[in-house]
This record gives C-alpha cells, structure tokens and sequence, in this order.
C-alpha cells in the first residue's frame, strides 16, 4: 500500500493546527515546523479547506485553524479530502473490479483490504494522536 505525500503532509499540518486552537497558523509556520515543501503545502491546504478539515482568514492576523473539532477530525477524513479513493488499481476502485477464471477472487482480497484500511483510519482522530498535554480543540461532546 502506498501513503501519498499529500496524506502525510495534511496530517501533519492538522496536527499542528491542533496543537494552536486559539490562533490562526500561517501555511509558513506549518511548513517551517513540520518541514514540508511550502508551495506543495499551500496546495495541499487548499483541498483541506474545501473539504471543510481547515477554515481560513486573511490579513495580518489570518491564517488557519481547524475547520472541525479535533476529536471529530479521522484519518480517513483526510485521506479521502486530499486522495480521493483509498485504493485504486489502474485507476478502479476495487468495487468495480470482476475477474474471471482463476483470479475471480482476488478482487473480493482488493475489497477486504480497503475496508480494513478504511476501519483503522476512520478510528484514529487527530486528537488521538496528540501528545499529551497539547492544546487539543474537542467537540462539546469530547469537553468536560
């Protein structure tokens, strides 16, 4: 299986915007901490900002938070907001895939593994993966 540059980056920007919940981090200060190519991580932002995982204000007080809690925020969320699919083969999703013959049932083994990739990364949020102590925005139901 292959995790694309892209998934890695958004991750990690999520964390540290996690990590700041009660001010804006510009994309230079995100690139700078996590060392991430800014131009890729400008780009890579954008498709977490349409997917609703990061909100933004200009000016010299702008940048980016989370667009959602942090409790509320999975891995599969991100994946899909800057990936698409999970996984492709030559461009099918495994749900499309038929063999025939002797192969008929390796796509059903294509099918099984997407789901359980889908499992773990719709299991891990971004608060899950916090250091402790860190300053963690949780939805009202994850705030005591």
């Amino acid at each position: 299986m292959h995790i694309s540059a892209k998934a890695d980056y958004a991750t990690r920007a999520l964390l540290e915007l996690a990590c700041e919940p009660s001010r804006p981090l510009t994309c230079e200060a995100i690139a700078s901490s996590q060392q991430i190519p800014f131009r890729f991580l400008k780009s890579v932002v954008g498709e977490l900002r349409k997917a609703g995982l990061v909100r933004s204000q200009r000016g010299c007080e702008g940048g980016y938070w989370l667009g959602r809690p942090a409790d509320e925020v999975t891995l599969l969320d991100v994946a899909r907001a800057v990936d698409g699919e999970l996984i492709t083969l030559r461009g099918e999703t495994p749900a499309g895939l038929n063999y025939p013959g002797p192969a008929s049932g390796l796509p059903g083994v294509w099918r099984q593994v997407e789901a359980e990739v889908a499992a773990v990364l719709g299991g891990m949020t971004l608060a899950a993966l916090m250091p402790a102590g860190a300053g963690v925005q949780l939805s009202r139901e994850g705030a005591a």
